[in-house]
């Protein structure tokens, strides 16, 4: 089920890494840890269609994260966000078209059980989401798989429910759009809305995550509304794609007032009830130019801003760790200084590509390709983050253990050496 392809059939020896910037990886470079990727797919494959105690019953298998280890993790439930970057590696084989597409509608299964796509198909994960790529899901397979106008209508609707209902409704029990057309991530309690960021945990909203409208949040619901456009263009709808063309333009024009600052040249998370930008910088802003949020001139300052945050592994996820959150009394903020993590670096990559820097996206992804690979070469598995800073050292725990597997990081190490190694 599982096929390498553009790759030789030879055996190649593993290399020791230094992380010479100017060095790019080959195909023999990179083959043994390919292939373990591979081969560990299908410890990641689950399949659960009928619920068993609180896991949700979904009608197609599924790739989860992470088996059970020695400290008692077990996640076999299937999570929302992590489903769109692990599908990333399969996108350019059309032996896993099935096993893609049955992941996104477990997606839609979810949505129209509980009106919600839940943070993971765990029965008590059901009060929140995680961040929305549902139409960015869509769109991936509707390209790669040249699926039908008809397979997408259906989908796209389903979003466009979703997008209603969850992320832009202003009353209980979702109650994300709060300010100015704006939304933020929510639940009954700071924590909880946290945990729907997917940055679990963070120092980003200073554990008053209610307060906050998030970059990368609303920079996804902008992308919602341009797919939503878009389709409206495939069908020859005027007023609707007018219609979601004005959204996305109010929504873009509400990002750049609030969350842009012209004098660092990046965009930050905005406090609504202090009405004040926050000061963390962090990799949420480079959603901006995922998205297309972002015109030339705040592309180019992003991308010459990636020094806050490049370091030898790669992207740190915030650009420091202040002194107060180093107190051990505080939470560890695992998506924080100095830990750098798969999508992050897959979102920047690609929105560095989206405005034609395409050597800077190079760059970032053979420094992450490498950190990966030394991490393989010493201990034959793949983390869920790693220490960018000090890539000799462990990556910063979180609020649990370090996971391997780890679904995310094999999947987006595979498409970076499809995009810049393949090639």
């Amino acid at each position: 089920m599982f096929s390498l392809t553009n790759i030789r059939k030879n055996t190649f020896k593993t290399k020791h890494w230094s992380f010479n910037q100017s060095q790019n990886l080959m195909i023999e470079d990179v083959f043994l840890a390919r292939r373990y990727i591979q081969n560990y797919w299908p410890k990641l494959t689950y399949f659960n269609p009928t619920d068993k105690d609180t896991l949700i019953g979904l009608p197609n298998p599924y790739l989860i994260p992470s088996r059970k280890n020695f400290k008692g993790f077990d996640f076999n439930e299937m999570y929302y966000w992590d489903s769109y970057f692990t599908i990333q590696a399969f996108l350019n084989s059309e032996s896993n078209k099935d096993l893609v597409l049955g992941i996104l509608d477990n997606l839609i299964f979810l949505f129209k059980k509980f009106q919600i796509i839940p943070n993971a198909s765990r029965d008590y994960l059901t009060s929140h989401s995680q961040p929305p790529l549902l139409t960015s899901m869509i769109y991936d397979i509707y390209d790669h798989y040249s699926m039908s106008n008809q397979w997408l209508e259906q989908r796209i609707e389903v979003a466009k429910e979703e997008y209603v209902k969850v992320w832009t409704s202003q009353e209980l029990p979702y109650y994300h759009q709060v300010y100015q057309g704006l939304s933020r991530y929510y639940d009954s309690n700071d924590s909880l809305a946290e945990n729907e960021s997917g940055w679990d945990k963070t120092i980003r909203f200073n554990r008053n995550c209610l307060n906050y409208l998030p970059i990368d949040l609303n920079c996804m619901l902008y992308k919602y509304e341009r797919d939503f456009y878009r389709t409206a263009l495939i069908f020859n709808n005027d007023y609707e794609a007018n219609f979601w063309l004005s959204k996305s333009e109010q929504r873009a024009s509400q990002i750049n007032h609030l969350m842009w600052d012209r004098s660092s040249g990046l965009f930050y998370d905005y406090n609504f009830v202090d009405k004040k930008k926050a000061s963390i910088r962090s990799l949420a802003a480079y959603f901006a130019l995922w998205s297309g949020v972002a015109n030339d001139f705040q592309a180019e300052k992003l991308k010459n801003n990636l020094l806050y945050f490049e370091h030898q592994g790669g992207l740190v996820t915030t650009d420091f760790l202040p002194e107060k959150y180093q107190n051990k009394n505080f939470l560890n903020f695992q998506w924080s200084y100095p830990n750098g993590w798969a999508p992050l670096h897959f979102i920047v990559v690609e929105g560095l590509k989206k405005y034609n820097y395409f050597e800077d996206a190079n760059r970032i992804a053979m420094r992450w390709l490498k950190t990966n690979l030394a991490w393989f070469e010493q201990n034959d598995n793949f983390l869920e983050k790693y220490n960018v800073v000090n890539v000799t050292k462990q990556p910063a725990i979180g609020i649990y253990t370090s996971q391997i597997g780890f679904g995310w990081t094999n999947a987006v190490f595979e498409r970076f050496c499809q995009d810049f190694i393949d090639f």
